[in-house]
């Protein structure tokens, strides 16, 4: 199956096998906007046969994106698959990875309103997300004692309540 492994960091990209970059991938443009589009990935391409190929497309450290460039995707995929226009991406399988409570989009000069609305979660994209959540750390938990698990479970559940605004609470 062909998978095109991105990721929204060049860190990140590198901790996958194949990964670049979404925007060298894509090419979507530094400065994405609500009339981007990736315009190294016209149809017809080799970028756009490959984009094309893929079964499944997967963005890792997605929230950190703004919406822009996750619409610019979209706008051009459209564009190169037209047997499914009017499904997200062209039809095809995107999966987003990350967590909300990490980094999201800067916005020089913008204020809290500018970022949530640059978020992911603000994109006439979200309504076609599903949301699952990972709740087990597999590779932390291999072979590890009974109270070194406890211990470790303990301090993720911490962090988790750090996370969702629990910790102090009254």
């Amino acid at each position: 199956m062909n998978v095109l492994n991105t990721a929204s960091s060049g860190i990140a990209a590198l901790l996958l096998e194949g990964g670049r970059t979404a925007h060298s991938r894509f090419g979507i443009p530094i400065d994405a906007d609500e009339f981007s589009t990736c315009k190294k990935m016209k149809p017809g391409s080799d970028r756009a046969e490959l984009v094309k190929a893929a079964k499944l497309i997967v963005w890792d450290e997605a929230p950190m994106m703004s919406r822009h460039c996750f619409e610019t995707l979209d706008r051009t995929m459209r564009d190169i698959i037209r047997s499914c226009e009017e499904k997200p991406f062209g039809g095809k399988v995107v999966v987003f990875g990350g967590d909300f409570r990490q980094i999201l989009p800067v916005i020089p000069g913008g204020g809290r309103a500018e970022t949530v609305l640059a978020a992911l979660n603000s994109s006439y994209l979200w309504e076609h997300c599903k949301v699952l959540k990972l709740t087990k750390n597999m590779r932390l938990l291999a072979g590890l004692t009974d109270d070194a698990a406890k211990e470790l479970e303990s301090f993720t559940n911490w962090i988790l309540d750090i996370g969702d605004g629990k910790i102090n609470l009254p």
